[in-house]
């Protein structure tokens, strides 16, 4: 059969049409992300919220220019809110259950949001705070991200952080590579973001994670005049919180302007939230809720979450008042952005999409938590708020009416039994789902090329009380812990194990100094000595043990000894690693505070 010149031109035509229609909605599709996760910023920490003090003139504009979730919830503390954005799951279930002691890595086996964006032709980048894992393979690397700049996992100070930093002209993990960058970490953090996504294609997507370590302390301040503004009606400590608020500010207006002058502006998908309750600004004003930063109460762990969005017709300056979380994020960003994950996920969030077009919409009931855990055995209903619509059951024994009583001040469970049996009912399901395996201990993994030397310090030990950041190891912390590890192929491993970190350059039996450079404020309300070098303790340690598996050798330290080094043949397979170090007495002082392993070439 024969087909006519005009048909074929017709048929032609037709698949033309089509491609073009594809390529117009493949860009609508595609928008960039840039996802802002402040640290320790209550939902009381913004004038737009009605705080009474702080400023913040550039996240007000969008949040005027945005949908805002006004019943937005999250978990009470950092690293398990992390686990559940990256993941669209419950932190519990995604084996985040602490910010310390081994809770903190990310499961490795979890798709993250990074992966599902890299799957769908997007370019990665992560800026700021991880606090999902030091080694490999919990990076941001090994998880999905092409570009990573960050500080310790936890955040600034913390033992896998480089020693002396303070937030001003600082040593930086840059795509697993220690690198110097002058300048005041969250201008560096917002710098690079901006970097990256002026180096990319106009076609090209990018999906930034920019997660300031700010308002969390240390508050550090290159410049007085950021603290001298506040100071006066309230305290210090408070001034040079707010201080780190004002700065966030100031670089999302300048991130703004970026996105203005290359044309993104319109195509991107801005979504600003912090990661927990508030910590410093909630006697001064916490928007009428009680509690704060780890705790199940209402001030604990609801927090803003503004998303704009020019082409994707959003409603807004609209409020959405139906209760959603961090959960939801993932879920929704594949619905509203067309995203294919590489593997099939079972999510616990689900997408509020059409809110986003439509806010005044209500979605159908369900039952949420968010929990404090931190417990080395998981236990039922421990710092837990269980949340429907507008109630609150609080570690199973308090039922709060938000609608009616929405500081939390009377208990109400006694004239509603059957809305606490409802949440209860709801809170087995969940209990069913998140626990199984969710006390496995991370495994960071020795001997890969994407991570040629390991480094093992005791935030990662699985102790309840651990020395988790470098003023804890200075002060001399006598606690002992083991890492848990994963040998990739048989060979030869060179063990460096330290007092003090090689950045530190300071003996076994000696202490490092340094020189105040910046001023900084803790959260105890005092300047931080060991930021100074002017809380440091001298070991007198003789003798160095290190256990791997059942293997145990012991060697002398001499007094200019920085570090003692040990080479052992391992076998593939799990095994665990444990360093002590003794006094001449042969009395145990500690556990070796840091270890420096990699597979001899």
């Amino acid at each position: 059969m024969r087909i006519s010149a005009n048909k074929i031109k017709l048929f032609l035509l037709y698949f033309i049409i089509l491609w073009m229609t594809a390529q117009v909605i493949s860009a609508i599709k595609r928008p960039n992300v840039i996802l802002i996760v402040t640290d320790d910023q209550g939902y009381g920490d913004f004038s737009c919220h009605g705080n009474p003090v702080i400023k913040t003139p550039n996240i007000d504009k969008l949040y005027d220019e945005s949908v805002r979730f006004t019943d937005f919830h999250v978990d009470p503390t950092c690293a398990p809110t992390r686990g559940a954005l990256m993941t669209g799951k419950y932190s519990h279930r995604a084996g985040v259950w602490h910010t310390i002691a081994g809770g903190n890595p990310l499961r490795a086996s979890e798709i993250t949001m990074a992966d599902v964006f890299k799957a769908s032709g997007y370019r990665t980048g992560a800026f700021g705070k991880w606090h999902l894992g030091s080694n490999y393979p919990y990076r941001p690397m090994d998880r999905g991200f092409d570009e990573w700049l960050g500080h310790g996992d936890g955040g600034t100070g913390t033992t896998d952080d480089w020693f002396d930093n303070d937030r001003v002209d600082d040593m930086y993990w840059h795509n697993g590579e220690r690198e110097k960058r002058a300048g005041y970490a969250p201008d560096v953090f917002f710098d690079a973001a901006t970097d990256f996504i002026k180096e990319g294609e106009n076609d090209e997507p990018f999906f930034v994670y920019l997660a300031t370590y700010l308002p969390h302390d240390p508050h550090t301040v290159p410049d007085k005049k950021m603290v001298n503004k506040y100071k006066g009606s309230i305290s210090d400590y408070v001034a040079y919180f707010f201080a780190g608020i004002d700065r966030i500010d100031q670089n999302i207006g300048k991130l703004r302007k970026v996105l203005e002058e290359t044309g993104k502006a319109e195509n991107t998908i801005l979504i600003f939230m912090s990661d927990n309750g508030g910590t410093a600004g909630v006697k001064l004003y916490n928007a009428g809720m009680r509690g704060k930063k780890t705790q199940p109460y209402e001030g604990g762990h609801r927090v803003p979450f503004f998303i704009h969005w020019p082409d994707g017709n959003l409603k807004h300056g609209k409020d959405v008042t139906d209760i959603t979380a961090h959960f939801d994020v993932l879920p929704t960003l594949i619905d509203h952005c067309g995203l294919s994950a590489p593997k099939k996920v079972e999510f616990d969030g689900r997408s509020f999409k059409k809110q986003l077009l439509k806010p005044e919409l209500k979605l159908s009931d369900r039952v949420l938590f968010v929990e404090n855990q931190r417990t080395f055995t998981s236990q039922q209903w421990h710092q837990t708020a269980g949340m429907m619509n507008n109630w609150r059951l609080v570690n199973n024994k308090e039922l709060y009416d938000l609608s009616k009583d929405f500081g939390q001040k009377n208990n109400v469970i006694s004239q509603y039994p059957e809305v606490a049996h409802k949440i209860r009912k709801a809170y087995k399901a969940y209990w069913k789902r998140v626990s199984p395996g969710d006390r496995d201990k991370p495994r960071f993994i020795v001997g890969q090329k994407e991570d040629p030397e390991i480094f093992l310090s005791p935030s990662d030990w699985y102790l309840p009380k651990v020395p988790w950041n470098h003023a804890q190891v200075a002060a001399g912390s006598p606690e002992v812990g083991a890492w848990d590890i994963t040998v990739s192929e048989n060979g030869l491993y060179r063990f460096e194990v330290r007092r003090w970190p090689r950045e530190a350059n300071a003996p076994i039996q000696g202490v490092p100094t340094f020189i105040k450079k910046v001023d900084s404020w803790t959260i105890h309300g005092g300047v931080d000595k060991f930021i100074y070098g002017n809380e440091t303790k001298i070991l007198h340690i003789q003798t160095i043990k290190l256990e791997v598996g059942s293997h145990s050798e012991t060697k002398k330290v001499n007094g200019n000894d920085k570090e003692i080094v040990f080479e052992l043949n391992l076998q593939k397979g799990d095994t665990t690693v444990k360093g002590t170090m003794f006094n001449q007495e042969g009395e145990l002082i500690a556990g070796t505070y840091y270890i420096y392993l990699a597979k001899v070439k």
